[in-house]
């Protein structure tokens, strides 16, 4: 849904040897909006299932929450960064997931 491609030149990488790690960023950060919107991400070229239910096609806000969210992860590849403040995501991130929340009423 989202390409190496893209994400290398957001993180301004240009060489190959770290494709592996960045393609299994953009796989957890994908895996991280269905967790936290508990919703089902279908690419833009596909069809949304019918009833539609909670999935929803990938918008620019959601990859560039996630793009946001790989470069955060690149930049800090432990859990904890001594001398800053920690919080669960970015918080640009969670401004551009916020509205695509689904809640099971």
């Amino acid at each position: 849904m989202i390409d190496l491609a893209t994400v290398k030149a957001h993180l301004r990488v240009e060489h190959a040897d770290e494709d592996q790690l960045i393609q299994s960023y953009i796989e957890a950060s994908l895996s991280a909006f269905e967790a936290w919107t508990n919703r089902t991400l279908v690419a833009s070229a596909a069809e949304l299932p019918d009833p539609a239910g909670n999935a929803l096609v990938i918008s620019k806000a959601i990859q560039q929450g996630a793009l946001m969210l790989i470069g955060h992860w690149y930049a800090n590849a432990e859990t904890v960064v001594i001398g800053t403040i920690t919080a669960d995501l970015p918080m640009a991130t969670q401004a551009l997931w916020r509205p695509h929340r689904w809640m099971n009423i």
